[in-house]
């Protein structure tokens, strides 16, 4: 049996190396080794509370440390930051155990040779405790909530400090697992009543047909799911589709639906009856929303390869076109913590390009049609300022609906859309 913390390591390594999303990450890694399911979930807590607080745990090991941990060996660094998380946020984690694990992963490595600065850097920390900044600036507020300055400074500019605050709050909650009914095959009633059947506790929200799940759910080894009774979707996601107000029927486009979840929602309020056609750059994702239809049953799902940004003549005229477009992503940093560390230079080609794909829509779009308007972001530069400067820009459209979904106001993911109509 595979040693929990060292697989929380490799994992950790892992994410620090390529640029897919952390579940992704994880799941690879997880494949690899044999664990109990107790240790799955203990490498699962490591592995997503390091990603959550590693400014935290790194402000708290640069003062036992004199060079940056950039400059340490990748495995030890890893090691430091895993036995700190469950040093500092682990209660139920002996301080002693983890300090010895740490030391005997370290010994039991490549890097053997750095045991003892393992050993004498957590036994200093065990010593001298260190207390977080508690002010309200934004490098204490950086420290305490773990988020890169520049994110920090993004919220308080777009909704002043005391909600900016709230926002980091929420950053480091654990985030809801909410399932959508596919209501082409099956009820809520009826699907909660099946998932108890394995074990598996959900309950209604004030939400239509969004099921919360209580306690976890091992999605892949779920016999509902691979029966396609739901898909995992939160419910920002569910209620900002429902403002396109689709009919049976209707002709759909999704121009950048990998993996899928709002493809599924729409062809589900339609009663699986007209054509949705939805689209993703790559292949791979394509089969993901290829799967998912299949899965589900989903036969008015049409996916194909296609750029978001670049007009395709042949392919006519829609009811309504969904413009889910890629994003920074702040408004889902509970769920993606690696999100955090990306780069802030990369924004400003992310705006063009969500304004571009806006700007292709209205290509697609008949006389008379909707446009939804979505990210999974919270920031104005990508929401609200795209939404005016298409407006301001295309006179014969008029804004039906516009809303921000605040993670600790709607207890969802950050999320905005925005809805007009094409006169």
């Amino acid at each position: 049996m595979a040693n929990a913390r060292k697989v929380a390591v490799s994992a950790l390594m892992q994410i620090e190396t390529d640029s897919a999303y952390s579940n992704i990450t994880l799941n690879k890694v997880l494949s690899k080794y044999e664990l109990s399911k107790e240790d799955r979930a203990f490498t699962s807590a490591l592995f997503y509370g390091v990603l959550d607080r590693k400014i935290t745990i790194d402000y708290i090991l640069s003062k036992f440390i004199k060079k940056p941990l950039s400059k340490i060996t990748p495995f030890t660094a890893c090691v430091l930051r895993i036995s700190v998380y469950q040093i500092k946020f682990m209660e139920r984690i002996p301080e002693s155990a983890a300090v010895n694990e740490a030391v005997k992963l370290v010994k039991g490595s490549k890097e053997r040779f750095n045991a003892s600065f393992v050993n004498a850097v957590l036994r200093n920390l065990l010593r001298n405790p260190v207390t977080l900044p508690l002010g309200e600036d934004v490098k204490s507020l950086s420290v305490r909530y773990s988020c890169p300055e520049w994110i920090v400074k993004s919220f308080i500019n777009d909704y002043g400090i005391k909600t900016a605050v709230e926002l980091l709050e929420h950053s480091l909650k654990a985030p809801p697992v909410i399932l959508r009914v596919n209501t082409s095959r099956i009820t809520s009633d009826k699907l909660i009543e099946k998932l108890g059947e394995e074990g598996i506790t959900a309950q209604k929200t004030d939400i239509s047909n969004a099921l919360s799940v209580v306690g976890g759910i091992d999605v892949k080894g779920c016999k509902c799911y691979k029966d396609g009774l739901f898909h995992i979707q939160d419910t920002a996601s569910q209620l900002s589709v429902s403002a396109l107000d689709l009919k049976a029927g209707e002709r759909v486009m999704d121009l950048c639906s990998a993996p899928g979840g709002k493809s599924f929602t729409m062809a589900e309020i339609m009663d699986n009856k007209g054509e949705i056609l939805s689209f993703d750059l790559y292949e791979s994702r394509v089969e993901l929303i290829k799967n998912g239809a299949k899965r589900l049953g989903l036969s008015c799902i049409k996916a194909h390869t296609q750029d978001a940004t670049v007009f395709n003549e042949e392919l006519g005229l829609f009811d309504a076109v969904l413009c889910d477009v890629p994003c920074s992503g702040f408004g889902v940093l509970r769920r993606k913590p690696e999100i955090k560390y990306k780069p802030c230079e990369d924004l400003s080609e992310l705006e063009e390009i969500q304004k571009k794909i806006l700007e292709n829509a209205d290509r697609y779009l008949k006389s008379g049609g909707r446009i939804l308007y979505s990210t999974c972001t919270l920031r104005h530069a990508e929401n609200e300022m795209q939404v005016k400067a298409f407006l301001d820009k295309n006179a014969d459209y008029e804004l039906q609906y516009e809303h921000t979904y605040m993670p600790h106001t709607d207890n969802s993911d950050g999320f905005y859309c925005a809805l007009f109509k094409k006169g």
